[in-house]
């Protein structure tokens, strides 16, 4: 239901009654949990291996990114947090900002992304086993078998301990962001254990050279930003689980901005020192590095194991956190009957929304399976990955366009600032372009143009299911309020 014009002050008064639906949810998240969340969920594994693909211009793009993308990102979620810290997030805001249908497709397009990468996360969990296990085992990369067995055996652990709720989850997702680090650490030691050992004759990590600007080269650095670099506004999703969320979430990325930053550039310089960016492994460059840095034999070659364990150990736990924020989506549109009230059905005993969780976790195994039909791993990859991103890009064209354009309907909302709305400006423009360069794919495959149609084809699709389930909804919506109680 739209926001009444009446409504004083504005979208704060409507904030307040929608915190109120919270009230039964644990309060588990402190501050120390965000900010290792914020760690976990932004560090992609992968994204330091796409900008590999950039040799020793990385630098630049990363800083350019940062720029356009990052602090504008950063600077938003901030503003919109600290106003309206409630349960569902973007979700929240845009309906407050925008409307109901704006907020119901946002939801809707991260509820996809996320079932969409869970598929994509099964291929890079299976990876990192194929390379723990050495190359006695390399054939096990395009085994389907394989992959779907490690797809539903994360789905499956995903589904158990999210209806736990998150003073279980909240653990694995710390426990993986220290693995992460850890992992990170070993990385960014292992040009020094090169040199040691004669493997690489030197090693610097600010190298900068002079970007060749194409088409490829844009396209990466779109991805660097929008893909590599977003995840913010995620961890806001559970504000209503949140101890202090108007304070704990801003405060949280504050925190792990600068951390985030050098673990991008400094992970990417270590890839290269090892790899040729032709050569490149998207979807686990780490353990690649590790496999080549540490070598299969002598003293060091027990780490490998280790380090690819702390690595897919950051996979899962990244997992779990998707999983568990994708899950409230259907919920939230519940509580606004937009979807049907089983979703907002409570477990009993750990007052997490059981049924949302079932739905989600069989609706992600789903699209694990179809991913990988017909294709070769890294086609698999690109394709689930680049879905997943067209999804979440769009609802960042919406996130910027709240400090730009929401809030208009009512005279007691306040209007954004004018550094928030270029700095709103900035993330948008970013955005669009890596919405518009994603249908194309940056590794080798069968076809560019089947490429292209596929990812046309299932975005479309996709949204067009999403408009007409809104639609369906809202008449339904229409007809209860119009029989009254």
């Amino acid at each position: 239901m739209d926001l009444p014009e009446e409504a004083a002050p504005g979208a704060d008064a409507a904030a307040r009654r929608i915190e109120s639906r919270s009230a039964d949810f644990r309060k588990e998240l402190g501050l120390r949990d965000l900010v290792l969340t914020q760690i976990l969920y932004v560090v992609g594994l992968s994204w330091v291996g796409t900008a590999a693909k950039l040799g020793q211009s990385q630098l630049i793009f990363w800083l350019a990114a940062m720029l356009m993308f990052y602090l504008p990102q950063a600077l938003v979620v901030i503003h919109l947090s600290r106003r309206f810290p409630l349960e569902g997030g973007l979700y929240q805001w845009t309906k407050l900002g925008f409307n109901d249908g704006l907020a119901f497709m946002v939801a809707w397009n991260l509820w996809l992304y996320a079932i969409v990468l869970l598929g994509a996360f099964g291929i890079q969990v299976a990876n990192a086993i194929v390379y723990a296990l050495g190359t006695n085992y390399s054939s096990l990369s395009n085994n389907r078998a394989f992959i779907y067995a490690v797809s539903g055996g994360m789905i499956a652990a995903l589904v158990v301990v999210s209806i736990i709720g998150l003073r279980i989850s909240k653990w694995v997702h710390n426990v993986g962001a220290v693995l992460l680090l850890l992992a990170f650490g070993a990385l960014l030691a292992l040009p020094f254990v090169g040199m040691a050992r004669g493997t690489i004759k030197d090693y610097h990590p600010f190298a900068v050279a002079m970007p060749a600007l194409s088409l490829l080269s844009i396209n990466i650095g779109s991805k660097l930003a929008v893909g590599g670099l977003s995840g913010f506004e995620y961890i806001a999703v559970l504000a209503g689980e949140t101890r202090n969320p108007k304070r704990t979430i801003g405060l949280s990325v504050m925190i792990a901005a600068p951390i985030i930053a050098l673990m991008f550039i400094l992970g990417t310089s270590v890839i290269l020192a090892f790899t040729d960016p032709s050569r490149v492994d998207l979807v686990g460059p780490i353990p690649q590095a590790f496999r080549t840095g540490f070598g299969s034999s002598g003293a060091v070659a027990f780490l490998v194991p280790f380090a690819i364990f702390a690595v897919t150990s950051r996979t899962v736990a990244n997992s779990s956190v998707i999983f568990t924020a994708t899950t409230r989506f259907p919920m939230v549109a519940g509580w606004d009957r937009l979807l049907p009230a089983w979703f907002t059905t409570l477990h009993a005993r750990y007052k997490t929304p059981v049924n949302s969780i079932l739905f989600v976790g069989g609706c992600a195994l789903v699209f694990a399976i179809l991913g990988n039909a017909g294709v070769g791993e890294q086609e698999a990859f690109q394709l689930l990955d680049n879905a997943a991103g067209i999804f979440y890009g769009l609802t960042y064209l919406v996130l910027f366009a709240i400090p730009l354009f929401g809030f208009r309907r009512s005279s007691g909302d306040r209007k954004a600032s004018l550094g928030l709305r270029i700095a709103a400006i900035a993330g948008f423009a970013t955005s669009a372009l890596y919405v518009v360069l994603a249908v194309i794919p940056i590794v080798d495959v069968v076809s560019w143009v089947a490429f292209a149609v596929k990812m046309g084809s299932l975005c479309i699709v996709a949204n067009g299911l999403g408009a007409a389930l809104y639609i369906n909804a809202q008449r339904k919506r229409a007809t209860s309020i119009a029989k009254g109680p």
